[in-house]
């Protein structure tokens, strides 16, 4: 009996402490491919934004160019020769240079022109004005309606050049009443009264309800059948929903979002606005306001 136990645990001491397993050895990285592309230039640099949305890479051409995660070119932007290494802000609007040539630092600021779909949407001021200056926006947003009168001041100090366009980008997670205060603004607009229905919204100071709506509705003399049908009408729901893809496409993730033909406001001090105004005007050949 002595003799067995011996021998067993000779054979136990002889197994490995666990089974092997088929395949890859522990730790091993598993990899697949996501994207490869051909670049335009011999790589000296590259750097990615955090959302993993661009990618920058700096050439021996002293340009860098910028791609998207899938290999979309995006753009380009001249750096001087000396130009050696490269670095971005978080999501890529800014944009960080060391040229080893004559030992400087360079910070540029990075801006994408989005395309703003403002097909039907409410607006104020000329509708062929040069300078569109679209506002994402969410009815339930505190600051949201405290842009209102910066907008109108740059109405009214631009009343030949710019046009102010409103866009809905309802914050459903965070505001239960959002999409349906967007999807009232819309039935208003049918009507025409949208920018009635908007003042009405913001008055409520976020406390937005049915019964308010609806008695908003009635006190700006809307038809309440019509107002009715079209707030629960698919072709609304469908229009918000173009609003709020086109946000997404822009990547805007947050209210009040704005953008001049296009470019992103990132200042939103009156001056700054004014001045990306008249560079709008400048590149159209129309003169800038005072």
């Amino acid at each position: 009996m002595k003799k067995i136990v011996a021998l067993c645990t000779l054979l136990l001491a002889a197994l490995p402490l666990t089974s092997p397993v088929q395949g890859a050895a522990p730790g091993s990285p598993d990899t697949s491919v996501k994207a490869t592309w051909k670049l335009d230039a011999k790589p000296l640099d590259f750097v990615h934004s955090l959302d993993n949305k661009k990618v920058f890479i700096l050439g021996d051409d002293a340009k860098v160019h910028i791609y998207t995660a899938e290999g979309a070119k995006q753009g380009v932007i001249d750096v001087d020769k000396g130009v050696t290494a490269i670095d971005i802000a978080p999501r890529g609007e800014m944009l960080y240079l060391i040229n080893a040539g004559d030992n400087s630092f360079t910070s540029l600021t990075v801006s994408f022109t989005a395309a703003i779909d403002v097909t039907d949407a409410p607006f104020l001021g000329k509708e062929n004005a040069p300078v569109v200056l679209a506002v994402f926006s969410d009815f339930q947003c505190p600051y949201c309606g405290k842009v209102q009168p910066l907008l109108e001041q740059l109405l009214e100090n631009n009343p030949e050049s710019v046009k102010i366009v409103f866009k809905n980008l309802p914050l459903t997670n965070i505001h239960n009443m959002a999409e349906q205060a967007a999807l009232a603004g819309l039935a208003a607009h049918n009507q025409g009264k949208f920018w009635q229905m908007h003042d009405a919204l913001f008055a409520m100071n976020n406390n937005i309800s049915n019964e308010k709506i609806l008695a908003a509705a009635g006190e700006i003399g809307l038809d309440m059948d019509t107002f009715t049908n079209d707030l629960n009408s698919d072709a609304t729901r469908q229009r918000l929903l173009r609003d709020v893809t086109n946000a997404r496409e822009a990547e805007v993730t947050g209210t009040p979002t704005l953008f001049i033909n296009g470019r992103r406001v990132t200042d939103r001090d009156p001056g700054a606005l004014q001045r990306m105004i008249n560079e709008e005007l400048a590149k159209a050949g129309k003169g800038a306001a005072n």
